[in-house]
């Protein structure tokens, strides 16, 4: 029997609905690296906020309870990021503030200091936050180590739990985010190992601003940002007409989806945009982040895609990473419904690694999602990204 756990009462519940376990699957050529440490447990910016680092316990315990390790997956633990190499990516003066604010704030001591020079409203945390600080180092430290194990040739694909924290920038912490493991990750990779083009595919409901910051210039990162319309939601960037400047004009893609766009509208885009563009620049990396924010259920988003459509994404991603040896980075941690999360999150990696499983939803998808109401507008929107990128792209012309 597969289990999992109703966490409304912490006893196990049969899930071979759920998934079907297949034996092929232990092949050692699937294995992936799944960087998780409980350490994460500790991001988490108290009661009462948005983001709370239960989510990672209540992954683990999905996660080990209906998918063996076996061959499938090797949980690796990382070591925590240190001043050095933060300063790839933040202003030690941003290094010094955020560390020094919130091992205050897990202590439960006053330190106010000039908090919204450093960082926007959503990440002052609650009160009894965990060690934020220290776990966002572990989740820059799993970055690092990701690239090592897939540069090594031991692993081809290494998922980061707790990574994709797309919103943090150079000098500034927002959107939950308080350093960039996205940009790490890329700058890490270009700059040790000699990586000359790298794919940052986002699929987060909210555009990837900080991502964006760092590498808007940068040809030899194509980052192609999925996400929900911005006139929509936070943090009101990522128009189809935003494609980067200087040498790195065209490198910058944005596609926002209407509002409830669902699984129609992701493989839509995947055949129309992603898939042609990356067949086209031929990435050496693909990194790819987001989690179940793009859910029907999220409490935070207005999107409309199932766990079965997140299977799809993960499938779609382990496809367009042929182009690139199947070297595949993937970043999880948003979602702001935590009944859907685990569900969501294991239909990603699956999709990802290949896992032989069949996806269901945690309840019974509302009738207004099972059709793409938004396939009519995805249509129109595709072709508005195309033409503003055809100058740049000969598969758009």
């Amino acid at each position: 029997m597969i289990v999992s756990f109703d966490y409304s009462t912490g006893y196990p519940v049969d899930l071979s609905m759920y998934i079907e376990y297949i034996d092929s699957a232990s092949d050692k050529s699937m294995t992936i690296a799944l960087l998780y440490s409980d350490g994460l447990k500790e991001y988490d910016f108290g009661p009462g906020h948005s983001f709370r680092g239960e989510r990672y316990q209540v992954f683990s315990r999905f996660l080990r309870n209906n998918l063996a390790e076996d061959g499938n997956y090797r949980i690796i633990e990382a070591q925590p990021a240190t001043d050095d190499e933060l300063l790839r990516i933040c202003d030690r003066d941003y290094i010094n503030f955020t560390r020094d604010f919130y091992k205050a704030a897990n202590l439960g001591i006053p330190f106010d200091g000039q908090f919204y020079r450093y960082h926007s409203a959503d990440n002052r945390p609650m009160e009894k936050c965990g060690k934020l600080e220290e776990a966002a180092r572990l989740v820059i430290g799993q970055a690092k180590l990701a690239c090592d194990l897939i540069q090594s040739g031991e692993f081809a694909t290494a998922v980061g739990i707790g990574g994709g924290l797309h919103h943090a920038k150079r000098h500034y912490g927002e959107g939950f985010c308080i350093y960039n493991d996205v940009a790490y990750t890329a700058y890490y990779l270009l700059e040790n190992y000699g990586v000359e083009r790298i794919v940052i595919l986002d699929t987060d409901a909210h555009a990837g601003n900080g991502t964006s910051d760092y590498f808007y210039g940068d040809p030899r990162v194509l980052m192609i940002d999925l996400h929900q319309d911005p006139r929509t939601i936070y943090p009101g960037t990522g128009f189809s007409s935003d494609i980067g400047y200087g040498s790195g004009k065209g490198y910058t893609v944005n596609v926002p989806l209407p509002l409830f766009s669902g699984d129609d509208s992701y493989q839509l885009i995947f055949e129309k945009i992603v898939h042609p563009l990356i067949s086209e620049f031929m990435p050496q990396v693909i990194i790819r982040n987001g989690g179940s924010d793009p859910h029907w259920d999220d409490r935070l988003t207005s999107l409309g895609v199932t766990v079965n459509g997140f299977h799809m994404i993960g499938e779609q991603v382990r496809l367009v990473a042929q182009h690139c040896g199947s070297k595949q980075i993937d970043l999880i941690a948003s979602g702001y419904n935590e009944e859907v999360l685990p569900y969501a999150w294991l239909a990603l990696i699956s999709g990802i690694a290949g896992f032989h499983i069949s996806p269901s939803e945690w309840q019974p998808v509302l009738l207004r999602y099972r059709n793409d109401k938004g396939l009519n507008e995805t249509t129109h929107m595709i072709e508005e990204v195309k033409h503003e990128l055809k100058d740049y792209w000969h598969c758009f012309r």
